[in-house]
């Protein structure tokens, strides 16, 4: 049984910048335990597996990341979109499209928007209203990321949960110097995972330079020791950030940088829309390049 993929870099315009995600296009008659260990295999921080719909829409789409499935993520769905759409299997599209992918978090809605240059820009949908769960105490989440407590900005928000369709622990930084010297303590993670606390850290710091935002996100548990670009995170700090915006009303957005410390530097595009003092939408969009394509020779 031979299955085709395409790989590409998401989040960047740049070959080997971004971040990595494998695609099988056509998924029929692999199971479970097929998608995790090619998942594995890649070792990419997540692996998608496109399959027909089942309600309607355009497509189902399993998210693995090399330890797990997973509900929702950002790089895999506007990394699908873009290959199905490069590959002409969303069919002919003109002008601005959009798709729908059938996820476990929930539908997905994707934008797909070809260039003045004939490049193709995804941009996807938050299937899910911010959710905001515990607060952690710095004196916690500092160690987890090898800083002192003093090292946490508590200016807007203390660090806390947060997710648009997938759970992350979200802390502001006091530095770009913090944000460099930050590294993930696995044996603190673990405790975090004990009380029921997502281990997946997004980190960060609002910035006065090219980004409005630096950003960093850590998952050794998830099998991804550092992530160059992470769409599903920075979707949920969107959110909370527009959350804990005095404004009641209104649009806000972002461009955040992601992975330059690992040297696959990424950018996101980031927007929320506001309303009564709640957040009704939450968008994150970006460039995608791709790399290769194959075929992987199963028994």
């Amino acid at each position: 049984m031979n299955v085709e993929f395409f790989t590409c870099d998401v989040f960047t315009r740049r070959l080997f910048g971004g971040n990595q995600l494998a695609v099988i296009p056509d998924a029929r008659g692999l199971s479970p335990e097929h998608m995790q260990n090619i998942a594995h295999e890649f070792n990419y921080s997540e692996t998608t597996f496109v399959l027909p719909p089942e309600k309607g829409h355009d497509r189902k789409v399993r998210i693995f990341t090399p330890a797990r499935e997973v509900p929702f993520a950002g790089h895999p769905n506007i990394g699908t979109a873009f290959v199905l759409a490069s590959n002409g299997l969303l069919g002919d599209l003109t002008g601005d499209s959009v798709v729908t992918f059938e996820e476990e978090a929930g539908n997905v809605e994707v934008s797909i928007v070809r260039t003045e240059d004939s490049r193709l820009w995804c941009e996807l949908l938050a299937p899910q209203g911010l959710n905001i769960g515990k607060v952690v105490m710095p004196e916690l989440a500092a160690p987890a990321l090898s800083l002192d407590v003093a090292d946490i900005n508590l200016g807007v928000h203390p660090p806390c949960v947060a997710g648009v369709g997938l759970p992350f622990l979200i802390v502001e930084l006091a530095s770009q110097d913090a944000l460099e010297r930050a590294s993930f303590n696995t044996s603190v993670m673990k405790a975090l995972a004990s009380k029921a606390i997502p281990p997946d850290i997004l980190l960060y710091v609002q910035s006065s330079g090219k980004a409005d935002i630096n950003a960093r996100m850590f998952a050794p548990l998830d099998g991804v020791p550092e992530d160059p670009a992470t769409g599903s995170a920075n979707c949920a700090l969107a959110a909370l950030l527009t959350h804990h915006d005095p404004a009641d009303s209104g649009e806000f957005s972002w461009t955040i940088s992601q992975g330059v410390e690992m040297g696959r530097p990424s950018i996101l595009k980031a927007r929320t829309h506001k309303s009564g003092g709640s957040v009704t939408a939450t968008r994150i969009g970006g460039d995608c390049v791709m790399v290769s394509r194959g075929e992987i020779l199963l028994p």
